[in-house]
């Protein structure tokens, strides 16, 4: 062929990379693989091992190890003798670490971009441009919260012994994205890699220990979701971060509640790709390419939802129909592929049906006409068109090369399609008015919002969901808090089981009665009697009756819930307004001091100085709360790009709190206080023993211009609310302070729509001590941050 011909056909050729320095690799290992523990290649405890195979060919690439519980135990008791060492090895000792952990990555980078390709079957030029060189980012990032943690994070200590679980469609990016932050402020780490995709993992242990990583600091174990249940289950474990399929988040977290675990969640995601008829049409085809295509659309964030604008939707259609004619689909080492194989026949398999069940629903199907390779795991750019919203394949994350598309005609109707969906992880919005997109983008229910771009990454960027595509955030200053906790709450003690008096008023009945003044539910900014009808005694520590209050039942947090949600707008109140009524909150708490001081003297039995002691201290608490409305705020990322993110605070939506019996009137007002100023409304369970302090409040709240269904209390007790709480799925988080029993009920129940959960195991904080229960403490739980990229220039 002459050179003439190539620039009149532009046909590509093969461009096969070589693979010899990793199929060496491969042979120096004979193909078989043991865990890697305590800094070596250990077998297996039962000696199992499982093929894993090549997905472009089919053929057996190499023999894993099965990991057993015996397995996971030896993992864990090696990173538990490693942690102390590491933490007190200092952050400059572990950026050190961290630092050559990165250099590695760089000098072997080749190497680790060949044995990925060759193990998910994703395109070398994918895994060589981008999975390889952002893994070292991430350890080089890292690197420097390590040296900068005695300053910046002096605050808060490591959480101990971390337990990973990685998907298979990033598996070296992945491990960079969990281990990097997790060793550098001093935690250790037993990381399970994906059954289909283990060796980059298995790969990157060995060099590690190679540059001087110290034994147990970094542990593989290898195995399928039992090996996974066990690391789950292990009680020497102190964290566990997972990504992967939202099913097997909500076992997860049904394991973890109740033992203490800190709990992070990335799962899946159904992400909508939003193009206005103001956008740069051949510029969003580009796009959707990078959306639904890179990876094999094998990306929990792909834009797999294509809204588009009608005026410009047949255009947009004819256009990326041609763009499609145009990707390659072959062997994963070439580098003049668009896209590689699909990782596993039960992927494969999965994609197809799915695509039948959408055409059967009534979509139309249009597939590239591009040549697929004979043998392995491929599977065409397809597009679903004229899809409905209540489809099956506009609901179901699909994890393969599939987009379906469909239409809006105003801003609002794109809105309400896109949150139209159980997840919330990622977006992308396409406009040329610059406006136009920054008024989507909060709207939108996700955790990371692209502008004009799509699938931008970087260690010093948080990334994360909301709703069902889970909790926490991985990079930057919010995904490094995900591995330490606060130093305040290392020292917490077991509540106490009091005993409950009984009532001692055998002779009430011959004095003459106060007028009664019965404490009712405080519903969408109303005084209103409980559904039932009961009530419930309030005694002194002596059994003194001092009044009474509801007995709340499921019908009555239903009310609250739905007060709450009609009470959106407070979302939308500005900080300053926000700030200006916790003001009123405490100088009308303030007017009423001595008669607070009164009433939790009578209830608790302190002395009158320490009530009115709580008394100062909740306002002093809502005075805080009150500067903090307008102060607490995101921040400006400046990635390796020509652009900026910006890491915005957003409320959670509607919180159930349940307060414990200490401090009553001073816990109320510091669990209720931070989130309504950040602009979330709120469902409070007072303490039970104690509950007048807040059936009090109420008519602070009523003079203080508290906006109806902001604030709304429900008494009764906890076993019974907490539950009903943690189970409605129209509650978005759920701070728990009080028994074991409570904190391990509201995590367990929470898995519907995966709430957020802040939970205290039954461990009793000193509400009086600031540093442990005021200011960024609770405030980073009553905030989800959202990162908006936008890129600038041509």
């Amino acid at each position: 062929m002459s050179v003439a011909h190539y620039y009149e056909t532009m046909e590509y050729g093969p461009a096969p990379e070589a693979d010899g320095e990793a199929r060496a690799w491969l042979k120096k290992h004979d193909a078989v693989f043991g865990h890697f523990i305590g800094g070596e290649f250990v077998a297996p405890h039962a000696g199992e091992h499982f093929t894993t195979s090549e997905p472009a060919t089919g053929k057996a690439l190499a023999k894993i190890a099965q990991g057993s519980a015996a397995d996971v135990e030896a993992a864990v008791s090696a990173a538990r003798r490693a942690q102390p060492l590491w933490a007190r090895l200092g952050g400059h000792g572990r950026a050190r670490h961290l630092y050559a952990l990165a250099r590695m990555l760089q000098r072997h980078a080749r190497l680790f971009a060949v044995l990925e390709a060759i193990d998910n079957g994703k395109p070398l030029r994918e895994a060589r441009d981008l999975d390889v060189p952002l893994a070292a980012r991430h350890f080089l990032h890292h690197a420097g919260w390590a040296q900068l943690q005695e300053r910046e994070l002096a605050d808060q200590v490591p959480l101990g012994v971390i337990g990973q679980i990685i998907p298979w469609n990033f598996p070296l990016l992945m491990l960079a994205w969990k281990i990097a932050p997790a060793l550098a402020v001093g935690n250790t780490v037993v990381l399970k890699p994906a059954e289909f995709t283990s060796l980059t993992a298995l790969l990157f242990a060995e060099l590690a220990a190679q540059v001087g990583l110290p034994p147990g600091v970094l542990n593989i174990v290898t195995g399928d979701g039992a090996t996974g249940a066990a690391l789950v289950d292990h009680p020497g474990v102190d964290k566990i971060a997972f990504t992967g399929s939202t099913e097997v988040g909500r076992l997860i977290r049904q394991a973890t509640a109740g033992s203490g675990k800190s709990l992070t969640l990335e799962l899946g995601g159904k992400s909508p790709f939003i193009v206005f008829d103001d956008a740069d049409i051949d510029g969003a085809v580009e796009g959707v390419v990078d959306a639904i295509w890179f990876n094999q659309g094998e990306v929990c964030c792909a834009g797999s939802r294509l809204l588009l604008q009608e005026g410009i939707a047949e255009t947009f259609r004819k256009r990326l129909i041609r763009r499609m004619e145009t990707l390659r689909v072959g062997p994963p080492l070439d580098k003049a592929i668009d896209m590689g194989a699909v990782v596993a026949p039960v992927q494969l398999e999965r994609i197809r049906s799915l695509v039948e069940i959408g055409v059967e629903e009534g979509a139309q199907k249009y597939q590239a006409a591009t040549a697929l390779p004979q043998e392995g795991c491929f599977y065409p750019p397809t597009l679903l068109w004229n899809v409905h919203p209540s489809s099956t394949v506009a609901i179901e994350e699909i994890f393969g090369p599939v987009l379906v598309a469909m239409t809006f005609r105003t801003p609002d109707e794109a809105v309400m399609l896109a949150n139209n969906t159980r997840y919330g992880l990622a977006a992308s919005v396409w406009s040329e008015t610059i406006g136009l997109a920054l008024d989507i983008a909060p709207k939108l229910m996700a955790g990371v919002v692209w502008i004009n771009a799509t699938n931008l990454f970087d260690a010093g960027v948080g990334f994360g969901g909301y709703r069902e595509s889970g909790f926490g955030r991985e990079g930057g200053r919010e995904g490094i808090y995900e591995y330490l906790k606060p130093k305040a709450w290392s020292d917490r003690k077991p509540r106490a089981k009091l005993s409950i008096p009984t009532s001692s008023d055998h002779d009430a009945a011959s004095e003459q009665p106060a007028i009664d003044r019965t404490a009712k539910l405080y519903v969408g900014g109303k005084q209103v009697r409980p559904d039932g009808n009961y009530a419930r005694a309030v005694l002194s520590p002596k059994g003194k009756h001092l009044g009474e209050v509801g007995d709340g039942n499921r019908k009555d947090i239903r009310n609250a819930v739905a007060a709450a949600r009609s009470a959106e707008a407070w979302a939308k109140t500005t900080a300053h307004s926000r700030a200006q009524i916790l003001y009123y909150l405490a100088e009308n708490l303030s007017a009423r001091r001595d008669e607070f001081g009164i009433r939790i003297a009578a209830m608790t039995g302190v002395t009158s100085l320490k009530a009115k002691a709580e008394v100062d201290a909740s306002i002093e608490r809502l005075f805080s709360y009150g500067a903090w409305a307008d102060k607490y705020e995101g921040t400006v990322h400046v990635p390796p790009l020509r652009g900026v993110a910006l890491a915005m605070h957003e409320p959670i939506g509607v919180v159930g709190v349940a307060c414990p019996d200490e401090a009553p009137l001073l816990a109320f007002v510091s669990l209720v206080a931070p989130l309504i100023a950040m602009g979330n409304r709120v469902i409070a369970i007072p303490s039970e023993r104690h509950p007048l302090a807040a059936t009090d409040f109420y008519q602070v709240l009523e003079t203080s211009d508290v906006p109806p269904g902001v604030v709304n209390i429900v008494t009764g007790g906890h076993d019974s609310l907490v539950k009903i709480l943690a189970e409605h799925d129209d509650v978005d988080a759920l701070w728990v302070f009080g028994s074991k029993e409570v904190s391990a009920a509201a995590e367990k129940l929470s898995i519907g729509n995966l709430k957020r959960t802040l939970v205290d195991h039954g461990l009793m904080l000193d509400w009086h001590d600031k540093a442990a229960s005021e200011g960024p403490i609770l405030l980073r739980h009553a905030v989800q941050v959202k990162n908006i990229w936008i890129p600038y220039g041509d």
